[in-house]
């Protein structure tokens, strides 16, 4: 293990640009992973790490050992002094231990229940949704070429590791998905009348999700077999985008759940 102790190490500027430039992820195929859970997540699925920098405080820290030796042979590690290591991240309290490493690669789309989501533009909502989908069983996400960028570390953090259990698809052209896909295509809409509690979801089903100010675009509301809306008793107008997908999702398991209990 190598170490760092100035902030003028070549190693760690680069590190911190990627940290805090999407620019530079991008342009090196790159993302950041921050703290233990999230490496740990990572390596159950994929070895495709580059560098991995340590706090000085974490070398004691008793899972250290066993992660590092899961890492691959090329992988440079670093011991990073307090001052240094605080470049790294935009945390108040940073992570023990940060990576970089490449993105997996999804698998070939099938036509399984899916979730896709158009321009959301907060990092969290994202990341919630994420967790949230692949809690719920969904193993696809599609994602618009304006929504927050998918490997960021604040989606990163949000989704707690819900990245490496699932398919995701960044950029992708949500209007030619629902054209292909073969099961329910549903949108909620506060102009529905159909009640998501009376549509059958036991199938496949593809669900879609707008941005959190604007919605759904017409195009994707006209090319959706179903239009729905999610019953709000109570006085708020609508839900946040991350809660109404957790309802639609959950609701999904509460359905198939029950057609196996017949």
């Amino acid at each position: 293990m190598k170490r760092i102790d100035s902030l003028q190490n070549t190693q760690l500027k680069a590190a911190i640009q990627l940290a805090t430039k999407p620019a530079a992820r991008q342009a090196q195929g790159l993302m950041v992973l921050e703290g233990f859970h999230l490496l740990t997540s990572y390596l159950q699925q994929q070895a495709s790490v580059r560098q991995v920098f340590v706090h000085d405080r974490a070398l004691a820290h008793p899972d250290l050992p066993a992660l590092l030796a899961q890492l691959p042979a090329e992988c440079a590690v670093f011991a990073v002094a307090e001052a240094a290591f605080a470049k790294l991240t935009q945390l108040t309290s940073p992570a023990e231990i940060i990576a970089l490493v490449a993105p997996p690669r999804p698998l070939v789309y099938t036509t399984q229940s899916c979730v896709l989501l158009e321009d959301l533009q907060d990092p969290g909502n994202v990341g919630s949704i994420l967790r949230t989908a692949a809690a719920a069983g969904i193993q696809q996400v599609f994602l618009s070429a304006k929504c927050a960028d998918v490997w960021s570390p604040k989606v990163l953090r949000a989704g707690m590791g819900a990245h490496f259990a699932l398919r995701l698809y960044p950029d992708a052209d949500l209007a030619e998905v629902l054209r292909h896909f073969r099961g329910r295509t549903l949108v909620t809409s506060l102009a529905a009348t159909h009640s998501l509690y009376a549509t059958d979801l036991t199938g496949d089903c593809a669900f879609v999700f707008g941005n959190e100010g604007a919605g759904v675009s017409a195009t994707l509301q006209a090319l959706a077999s179903d239009p729905i809306i999610i019953p709000m008793p109570g006085v708020a107008e609508s839900l946040n985008v991350a809660a109404a997908v957790a309802v639609c999702l959950f609701e999904r398991v509460r359905q198939c759940h029950a057609a196996t209990m017949v």
